[in-house]
């Protein structure tokens, strides 16, 4: 037996320097079947670039400045930031059970002893225990139970970090995408504004013609109408225009109207020139945050599996305790008022009804549905960019037919205008006319507008987005006066 005890033990160390582990060995990212390119025609060559900071491509100063803001404030990023704190906390948090714990203790205790009979008690005389004590203990990572939490506390940090520059792209495309909207609403506005002008000038012709006996009621009467019907498209307009605008002051983390003043004046819609950098579908494993946390997700519930099944092995500790007590202080330190412990301690399961069997099943199934989820998120992230690629595609080639619509409608209506004033054309023509040059033109506004939100679309879904260092190290609330300190009243 004194013979076996030195080789069980020699046999622990090897396994814990040797870093035996138990449970799956996380291989990478599963193999799926990807297409090897675009389905969309604008995609067939492979387009090379970077998509860092492609809002730059829309050449407009203030939507670049919003941007930078929003990143700065924006309650979800922030939010994100913390959920990194937590995952890189978790970590050392698990790392420490690598290491022995040690905690020490020391009292001072009155005492007083009796003896004897009911008849004579004899009482001693009181006297001060003093004691002290140092204890240790350390569990063996024989079976890999620590580091596999280790590991998954690891990848769980790293999914965090890719639902931060997740939580990025989808803020930097929003802000886009609701600025685009505004002005676009901006410039719907003033065509209605500048319709209903020319339209109210149609109008005083017609009464003019009406006055004069060569016109007629029903003229008038068309005319009238069609003014009252484009100005009263603006209220609408102005009201979903506001609604961007609130919207643009919550993202940066803003009352509704914090960015008001700075929408007040009217630009154009912004419009890029350049195409983006599509890559290739694999490409997305990569650049895609919320694949790559879904892969991330993946790897750390496999890593849980491994400390599950640890869990089903034998535990060995070791743990050590040194004492000393004495009736005076200045003794304790003496030798001969000093005790010590140490040795090893083994817990082995027995039986536990299939407890840590069902927990390694339950490992087992949460990772299958991590994989799951990572599969969806991946054929997501497929179907966003051959709708974006699509779509911007198509708009731009309806673009180009909206602006030859409205070239013609615009030169119909003036010439329509002219001969109706010489009365060589039907009022009809011009009523016609006009209101399809006011359909044609905005309709091409609306097209614009679609168009760069494709654009942006299609850079969110290629996982575009703020590509600088993120200081996450500066919580939120900053707490003060957390060491001891007298306790206020509740408030």
């Amino acid at each position: 037996m004194r013979n076996a005890l030195p080789r069980v033990g020699a046999a622990c160390l090897a396994l814990m320097l040797a870093g035996c582990a138990v449970g799956p060995d996380y291989a990478g990212p599963p193999r799926l079947d990807m297409p090897a390119h675009w389905s969309a025609k604008s995609a067939s060559r492979r387009q090379t670039g970077t998509l860092d900071r492609w809002w730059l491509r829309l050449r407009d100063p203030l939507l670049n400045r919003l941007i930078e803001q929003a990143v700065e404030a924006n309650p979800d990023v922030a939010k994100a930031k913390a959920a990194v704190r937590e995952a890189r906390a978790t970590i050392q948090q698990t790392s420490a059970g690598l290491f022995p714990s040690v905690s020490g203790t020391a009292s001072a205790t009155d005492n007083k002893a009796s003896s004897g009979s009911a008849s004579a008690v004899v009482d001693s005389a009181p006297y001060t225990l003093h004691q002290g004590s140092f204890d240790s203990s350390w569990e063996l990572d024989l079976f890999g139970g620590t580091q596999r939490n280790i590991e998954a506390a690891v990848r769980g940090a790293q999914s965090a970090e890719e639902d931060l520059r997740d939580s990025l792209v989808t803020l930097i495309g929003d802000v886009a995408a609701y600025y685009v909207d505004a002005r676009g609403y901006q410039a719907r506005i003033a065509l209605a504004q500048r319709t209903s002008v020319s339209q109210r000038d149609t109008e005083k012709l017609t009464r003019s013609k009406y006055d004069a006996g060569s016109g007629n009621a029903v003229d008038l009467a068309k005319a009238t109408a069609q003014a009252a019907s484009t100005e009263a498209n603006v209220p609408t307009y102005q009201a979903a225009l506001a609604a961007d605008i609130h919207r643009l002051g919550i993202l940066l983390g803003r009352p509704p109207d914090g960015v008001a003043s700075s929408m007040a004046r009217s630009a154009p819609v912004p419009a890029s020139r350049m195409p983006l950098p599509t890559g290739l579908p694999a490409d997305l494993l990569m650049s895609r945050p919320d694949v790559a946390s879904a892969e991330r997700k993946l790897a750390q519930a496999t890593a849980k599996i491994g400390a599950a099944e640890a869990d089903r092995y034998p535990a060995v500790s070791l743990t050590g305790s040194v004492g000393t007590s004495a009736l005076r202080a200045g003794d304790l330190a003496k030798y001969s008022s000093v005790s010590w412990s140490v040795g090893p301690s083994v817990t082995v399961p027995v039986f536990d009804a299939g407890k840590r069997l069902a927990t390694v099943r339950i490992a087992e199934a949460q990772r299958d549905q991590a994989f799951a989820t990572f599969h969806s998120t991946l054929l997501t992230a497929f179907e966003d960019v051959e709708n974006a690629l699509v779509s911007l595609s198509q708009e731009r080639v309806r673009a180009t037919k909206l602006t030859e619509a409205a070239k013609n409608y615009r030169e119909a209506a003036k010439l329509s205008r002219s001969l109706f004033e010489t009365g060589s054309a039907s009022f009809i023509d011009v009523l016609d006319a006009e209101r399809s040059l006011y359909s044609a033109e905005d309709s091409l506004i609306q097209s614009k507008v679609s168009a760069a939100k494709d654009y942006i679309a299609l850079a969110k879904a290629l996982g575009g987005g703020w590509t600088d260092p993120v200081d996450v190290s500066t919580p939120i609330i900053i707490d003060t006066n957390t060491g001891p300190h007298s306790r206020e009243a509740l408030k």
